[in-house]
């Protein structure tokens, strides 16, 4: 007999079905998470070029541009940033006060967004996209 095998998921929006759009899956998550989320949408598009789109990948909101650029999400007591692991590499000394995996932020939803930081990974994702593509 083959015992049954389970999945934890963090995922604030887990259990429903995937989200259509962005503002649906905002729609879903519950405060503070909420508000750390569109914040954090925020510093990200101004900081995205204007041809950056918004779009749902891996059940998680993201920005496209020349691909998908970051993704962002909310789960049970922080907010993640997913900003691929190269990007992450290259700030790790600015990212010591923040939780950090391979390729995830995590931000507390308990505390300040650090807006400056987030546009600042953004850009530098950006630019490691342009880099990419003309190579």
């Amino acid at each position: 007999m083959r015992e049954k095998q389970t999945r934890q998921h963090n995922s604030a929006s887990e259990g429903k079905r995937p989200p259509k759009n962005v503002d649906e899956y905002l729609a879903g998550i519950k405060e503070p998470a909420r508000s750390t989320l569109i914040k954090l949408r925020a510093a990200i598009l101004s900081a995205v070029p204007a041809e950056a789109s918004e779009t749902i990948s891996y059940g998680m909101p993201a920005f496209k541009y020349k691909g998908v650029l970051v993704w962002f999400a909310a789960f049970s007591n922080h907010c993640s940033l997913f900003p691929t692991a190269a990007i992450i590499e290259a700030y790790k000394n600015e990212l010591k006060g923040f939780a950090t995996s391979k390729g995830t932020i995590h931000f507390p939803t308990d505390k300040p967004l650090p807006t400056a930081l987030v546009k600042k990974l953004v850009k530098a994702r950006v630019a490691h996209v342009e880099k990419k593509k003309q190579g």
